[in-house]
C-alpha cells in the first residue's frame, strides 16, 4: 500500500490525563481541569460555557458532577460577582494544574517523539531531527552529510536544557573532564530523568589556541595573565567556557585578570579564526579547529562529547546519527571513539 502524502506535517499534541477517583465515582482528570482553569478565568458560568463550548446547562451539570463527586462545593455564585472557586475548588484546581506544569516539558519531548515515528510511518520522508548541539567541528561536519537532521549550534548548557523542555529531539553537549553526574544542572538532570538516554561519542582534545609559533611563549594558563596575552573566550553557557571558569577557579586567577576574557566567540572555529588574524592572541579550543586554521596548540585534557535524546526516538535514527559523528571522529586529529557508556532508559 502506498502512503499517503502528509504536505501539512504530523503535530502532535499530549497532556494530561487520567481519572480522577474518589470512591466509585471516576471523573477525567482533563475535563476536570479544563472546567476549574475556565471558571477561573471567566468568572462565570456563562463565561465558561462559552469556552468549553458547551450549552449552559450542560456546563452546570459538569459542574455538579464534579460537586458531587467530591463532595464539597468547589463554586460559588454571588449576585452581581459572578462565578469563582471555592476553597476546596481552587486547590484541587492547583493541584492538577501543578501536575500538568511539572509533566508538559515530559509531554513535549515525548510528543516530538511520536511526530519523528509517525512522519516516517504516514509521511512521504521521515521528519527532520532537530539537534541542539553545542559546536565541534567533526559533529557540524557528519550532521552535514545528513539529510535527516537539522542542527542549531547552541552552547552544552543551552543544548541540554532545549532538550529537557521538549524543544529539541536531540541535544549534543561536553561537560569538560566531569562526568555527566558530577557537572551540575542542567547536566545530571539528564540521569534522573527514566525517558532519556545519553550516549558518549568521541573524547575531543582540548587546550589553548595560540598564534602560529607561539611568539608569547606561553606555557601555562599563568602566562595568558603575566604575558598580557589577548584572549577571545566562548560565549556564557557553552561547555568550553564552563571548563575554562573552573581552570581559573582551581589556580586562583580572577577573570578580571585575564585580557579579553569578556570578548566573546560561539564556536571554537570562530575563536580560532579571531587567532589566526592575529586580532587575538589565545582562546580555548579543540585541536581540530588548532590544526585547521594552522595554529599553535597547548593541550590542557581531554574531554567526552555526548548525545542525548528521548528513549521513545527511534533506535535506528539516533544510531544513523551517531555513526555518522563517529566515522569521522576516528579519520580526524585530536579525537578517539569512546567504548564506554552512560544510559539513563
Amino acid at each position: 500500500m502506498q502512503k499517503p502524502a502528509v504536505s501539512d506535517g504530523i503535530t502532535a499534541e499530549l497532556a494530561l490525563g487520567g481519572t480522577l477517583r474518589l470512591g466509585a465515582q471516576g471523573l477525567a482528570v482533563a475535563d476536570v481541569l479544563a472546567l476549574l482553569t475556565a471558571i477561573e478565568e471567566a468568572g462565570s458560568l456563562q463565561g465558561v460555557a462559552a469556552t468549553l463550548g458547551l450549552s449552559y446547562r450542560a456546563a452546570w451539570d459538569r459542574v455538579r458532577s464534579l460537586e458531587a463527586t467530591v463532595g464539597r462545593p468547589v463554586v460559588q455564585k454571588t449576585r452581581g460577582h459572578g462565578t469563582v472557586l471555592t476553597p476546596t475548588g481552587l486547590a484541587l484546581s492547583r493541584a492538577l494544574a501543578d501536575a500538568a506544569s511539572a509533566l508538559a516539558a515530559s509531554l513535549a519531548r515525548e510528543a516530538r517523539a511520536v511526530e519523528v515515528r509517525l512522519a516516517g510511518l504516514l509521511g512521504d520522508a521521515p521528519r527532520r531531527l532537530a539537534i541542539a548541539a553545542s559546536h565541534d567541528l567533526v559533529v557540524m561536519d557528519a550532521v552535514a552529510s545528513l539529510t535527516d537532521c537539522e542542527v542549531a549550534v547552541v552552547g552544552s548548557r543551552t543544548a541540554v536544557q532545549r532538550l529537557l523542555a521538549g524543544e529539541a529531539d536531540v541535544a549534543g553537549f561536553h561537560c569538560g573532564p566531569v562526568s555527566v553526574a558530577d557537572a551540575g544542572t542542567p547536566f545530571a538532570n539528564l540521569l534522573d530523568e527514566p525517558a532519556l538516554c545519553v550516549r558518549p561519542l568521541f573524547e575531543r582534545e582540548q587546550g589553548l589556541l595560540l598564534a602560529p609559533g607561539n611568539p608569547l611563549g606561553v606555557r601555562s594558563l599563568r602566562d595568558l595573565v603575566s604575558k598580557r596575552a589577548r584572549y577571545v573566550n566562548r560565549q556564557k553557557g557553552s561547555g568550553t567556557r564552563i571548563w575554562f571558569d573552573r581552570l581559573l577557579s582551581d589556580q586562583g586567577i580572577a577573570p578580571s585578570d585575564i585580557m579579553g576574557y569578556g570578548v566573546e566567540e560561539f564556536t571554537h572555529q570562530a575563536v580560532a579564526a579571531v587567532i589566526a588574524t592575529r586580532s587575538a592572541d589565545a582562546g580555548l579550543g579543540a585541536r581540530s579547529a588548532a590544526e585547521r586554521f594552522g595554529l599553535h596548540f597547548l593541550s590542557i585534557g581531554w574531554e567526552t562529547y555526548y548525545l542525548a535524546a528521548s528513549a521513545s526516538l527511534p533506535a535506528e535514527r539516533l544510531d544513523r546519527l551517531a555513526a555518522s559523528v563517529m566515522a569521522q571522529a576516528e579519520r580526524s586529529a585530536g579525537y578517539k571513539v569512546t567504548s564506554s557508556s552512560v544510559t539513563a532508559t
